[in-house]
């Protein structure tokens, strides 16, 4: 199955590229390797604001992961050029959690995000992964999550 038809079976419609909310780009290139920036979590188009550990359930963050997964795919999309079919593999998933200090379920979290990547993307899909607690994020976001990718 191609990661379009997974992405149909599994629902999933593509939303717009964001734009960036200040002084970088969505995106880099340099060779096959793609960096895309950090994406914050939304809900209902707006920023998901939650601090784990204090108002946000791990749950709760696990779909604004996820949610950020589909935002990466979008604008993986566009570096691309339009076609997923040119990811060779997902490498790498950085994921920041915004968390107290004793909230220690970062990488479950994160799983939110690693689990749709690997649904979508198969065997090309399995990357390497980090999953850190911090103080605070942009704009008060309970999660934010960059993506490393090899373009064919």
């Amino acid at each position: 199955m191609s990661v379009y038809e997974k992405l149909q079976a599994l629902n999933i419609t593509l939303p717009a590229v964001a734009a960036p909310a200040a002084a970088y780009v969505m995106y880099a290139q340099s060779g096959n390797t793609v960096y895309l920036s950090g994406h914050l979590s939304k809900k209902d188009g707006k920023i998901w604001v939650g601090q784990l550990g204090k108002d946000t359930t791990t749950e709760e963050a696990k779909l604004a992961a996820r949610g950020i997964a589909v935002d990466l795919i979008a604008t993986l999309q566009a570096a691309c050029g339009g076609d997923l079919k040119r990811v060779k593999r997902v490498v790498k998933l950085m994921s920041l959690v915004n968390s107290t200090p004793d909230f220690t379920e970062q990488h479950l979290v994160t799983n939110g995000a690693s689990e749709l990547i690997g649904e979508v993307f198969g065997e090309q899909g399995k990357h390497a992964r980090s999953a850190f607690g911090v103080a605070q994020l942009p704009l008060g976001a309970c999660v934010e999550i960059e993506m490393i990718a090899e373009l064919e």
